[in-house]
């Protein structure tokens, strides 16, 4: 199903003409519940990966038998999805109560070889922002489930680039690990329905002057609507017959209201699973992501993003959405926690296969 991000609320390089500088493509992938196929692009769904071909798997000694049965944090979602709206049955609250975190797999040693979690699919067919080796259109990507890697203790992610077409004989029982560190660590099954749209670059990473005509502006709207506010708001309470009449009239003003339009949440940078386009540091200063092998700056080659958008990015709410606002399965389809919410998978532009490199916010 097609999702459309409605246009942004300001065309920002009318206002800024500087900012045309400063734009990039990146395509949201809007991933959303349900049974892909093989063939398809999609997050957490079966892979088009050959019969003959040994499957990734995560070789560092960490704990490995201790944690969330995969089994367990699907089934705990089904029952959440099915019991929205209404309160838990008995059964299901004991099922949920059930499902802790607990050695599992005693017998699963912390050296020994993990399947990596099939995270993603995407085409190129499919995917316009997703550029790859040459030659090579689908990318493949893994994780292991436990924040247990390098000296920053976190996600392990691996990278398989390939031909389609070369496949050949689909492997069609696909290897997972039976537990994950964490229930955020395993993204639910979806679809994706990518969608390009327009960015530009974070606000602390352009000049000055830039940022300092971006800031005056937006002070000036607010100063717009509090004038606003001013003149045409509802008179004090005295004017009206009853309370209840001046709260009523306070509701309907305040439903009139314009939302305040700011560049970070609104203007510059998509929230949500998405392939290309700018990377946000909303929670540390900006830091370089250069390739270790050839010191070229790394753009995002993937963000996975706990929101699809959040309370301070609504602007981007798909049109077809709009009428679920507040549907968990929309704001948050795929489950996934990483970071503070956040992380991104750097590539190298010069060459693909470098090794890639992670960031997270």
């Amino acid at each position: 199903m097609t999702r459309t991000t409605p246009p942004r609320p300001v065309d920002v390089e009318g206002v800024f003409p500087a900012l045309a500088a400063h734009r990039r493509t990146a395509t949201r992938l809007h991933p959303r519940h349900g049974a892909p196929g093989a063939g398809d692009s999609s997050v957490a769904g079966p892979l088009l990966w050959p019969a003959g071909e040994p499957w990734p798997v995560c070789t560092v000694a960490h704990p490995k038998g201790t944690g969330h049965l995969l089994s367990d944090v699907r089934l705990r979602r089904r029952i959440q999805d099915g019991a929205r709206g209404r309160d838990f049955t008995g059964d299901e609250q004991r099922r949920l109560d059930a499902m802790k975190a607990a050695d599992h797999v005693p017998d699963l040693r912390d050296d020994d070889p993990l399947p990596m979690l099939a995270v993603a699919q995407l085409s190129t067919r499919d995917v316009p922002d997703l550029v790859g080796p040459e030659g090579q259109d689908l990318l493949q990507v893994f994780w292991c489930p436990f924040e247990a890697h390098g000296p920053d203790r976190t996600i392990d992610v691996v990278l398989k680039w390939r031909r389609s077409a070369d496949v050949g004989t689909v492997l069609t029982s696909q290897p997972e690990p039976p537990v994950a560190g964490r229930e955020e660590c395993v993204p639910t099954t979806c679809f994706v329905h990518p969608e390009q749209v327009v960015e530009h670059e974070y606000l602390g990473l352009l000049d000055e002057g830039l940022q300092e005509e971006i800031s005056a502006w937006e002070e000036g709207l607010l100063d717009e609507d509090d004038d606003d506010d001013y003149e045409d708001g509802p008179s004090s309470a005295a004017s009206y017959a009853t309370y209840e009449e001046y709260e009523a009239a306070m509701a309907a003003a305040r439903a009139e209201e314009p939302e305040e339009i700011d560049y970070m949440s609104d203007l510059s940078i998509a929230p949500g699973w998405k392939v290309g386009g700018f990377a946000s540091w909303h929670l540390t200063d900006p830091a370089p992501v250069d390739c270790q092998v050839c010191g070229t700056a790394m753009p995002p080659l993937l963000t996975v993003d706990k929101w699809e958008c959040d309370g301070a990015s609504r602007s981007w709410l798909p049109l077809e959405d709009r009428d679920a606002e507040n549907d968990p399965r929309v704001l948050d389809p795929v489950g996934v926690y990483l970071g503070r919410g956040l992380m991104r998978v750097h590539t190298c532009p010069a060459d693909p296969l470098h090794p890639h490199r992670l960031s997270f916010q």
